[in-house]
């Protein structure tokens, strides 16, 4: 019965985070299926409070994260990159779309997947509005690249945070792992995206936008800001030091920084945080707690192990499609949870799994927070992506990036 129960409150914990009916936020049902729990004795008090407390370094580098982007979207850093963009693209509608891709690389890997869905398909906007280029092709480029860029680096992506459970691998050890992976995903993806919209790149050349202004002592300040922050991440995860509390110390100091030069800042900083992504993350683990109380998750971990001996690449190949899957049907983050649950997966099917959890979510707009959020993006600004053609054009374009990723990755 307890197996029962935790499987039908997560099902409906995430069924109600995708749908959100009756306008309700994502945290309520992660919160709400937590306090059943605990209500209906599935897990104690004790155990769920335990599972909350867990998730102390995610917390801590999800409020630092989301803090620093915040700062830099107050400084316009996002807009002053997409108008550079624009203006080195020459007219060329194929050219700005690498542009956009590369932009979205660099903003994925320095400052996480949810970051660059969310803050530069806005920026991307306000630049293609004066140039009348369909917008679709690079939206598409903004939500592919931030899912598909999300292996470069430990902090590209809170779940892999979440995966590892704090205790990350040292930086070496991670370039080692899943550069060759993520680089083929990225590559993979540019391509076959690329191919699927060439048509809507084809046309007359667009005209440049204006010059933008020059940066201010604000907009310098919050770049100086920017990389000392991503310095000191790259520095914790070589040192393999505590990942969440180094970049919430460091992007403390940072927005500090950016308040000094301009004091309204700091409210449109704490007012620019979603907050919210706290209580949901906690939620889950109280809900991924649950689960492995009632001894689901060990299956879960058995049917991985017993796809790792299929062997090379057989092997690797079965075990991210599983996963893929599974993070299309759960969203990426719960299923993030599950798989580093306990810490008895072993290393390399760790990172097995994490290629899925990843570049898996590109399959569909379910797959991830980040592509929920920029759907809600989109939708504030006006425009509307359909399910069914985001999925139409994922499958085509995650599937190579998934095989290529789950054969390198070591």
């Amino acid at each position: 019965m307890q197996a029962i129960l935790s499987w039908a409150v997560a099902l409906v914990v995430v069924a109600g985070m995708l749908v959100r009916p009756w306008r309700t936020r994502e945290w309520m049902w992660a919160v709400g299926g937590g306090l059943l729990l605990v209500g209906a004795r599935a897990v104690t008090p004790l155990q769920a409070w335990h599972a909350v407390a867990r998730g102390g370094s995610v917390y801590a580098f999800l409020i630092g994260i989301l803090g620093l982007a915040a700062a830099a979207r107050h400084a316009g850093l996002f807009e002053r990159l997409a108008t550079i963009a624009s203006r080195a693209a020459r007219g060329s509608r194929r050219r700005l779309f690498a542009l956009v891709f590369a932009a979205g690389v660099l903003v994925t890997a320095a400052l996480s997947n949810d970051t660059a869905a969310v803050v530069l398909a806005p920026a991307v906007l306000a630049v293609l509005a004066p140039t009348g280029l369909p917008p679709l092709p690079y939206l598409l480029a903004c939500a592919f690249v931030a899912n598909s860029a999300s292996l470069l680096f430990p902090f590209s992506n809170p779940a892999n945070i979440v995966v590892y459970d704090g205790r990350l691998p040292s930086l070496w050890s991670w370039l080692h792992t899943f550069w060759p992976a993520a680089v083929a995903g990225i590559a993979a993806t540019f391509a076959v995206l690329y191919l699927v919209v060439r048509r809507d790149l084809s046309g007359p050349r667009f005209a440049i936008a204006q010059p933008h202004p020059p940066m201010t002592r604000r907009s310098w300040v919050a770049l100086g800001a920017v990389v000392g922050v991503v310095a000191a991440m790259l520095v914790a995860t070589a040192l393999r030091g505590a990942l969440g509390p180094v970049t919430l110390v460091a992007a403390l100091v940072a927005c500090a920084l950016v308040t000094l030069t301009d004091r309204p800042a700091g409210l449109a900083i704490a007012r620019g945080i979603s907050w919210q992504v706290i209580p949901l993350v906690a939620g889950l683990f109280v809900v991924v707690d649950a689960l492995g109380h009632a001894g689901a998750l060990a299956r879960a971990h058995a049917a991985l192990a017993l796809a790792a001996h299929l062997g090379w690449p057989l092997g690797p190949v079965a075990a991210v499609a599983g996963v893929a899957l599974a993070a299309n049907l759960f969203n990426n983050l719960p299923v993030a949870l599950a798989a580093g649950y306990g810490g008895h997966v072993a290393p390399h099917l760790l990172a097995t799994a994490l290629v899925g959890i990843d570049l898996g979510p590109n399959l569909s707009v379910t797959g991830s927070l980040s592509t929920l959020l920029w759907l809600i993006v989109l939708r504030s600004e006006g425009v509307a992506i359909s399910a069914r053609t985001f999925a139409r054009v994922g499958w085509l374009v995650a599937l190579p990036a998934l095989l290529l990723a789950a054969v390198l990755v070591r």
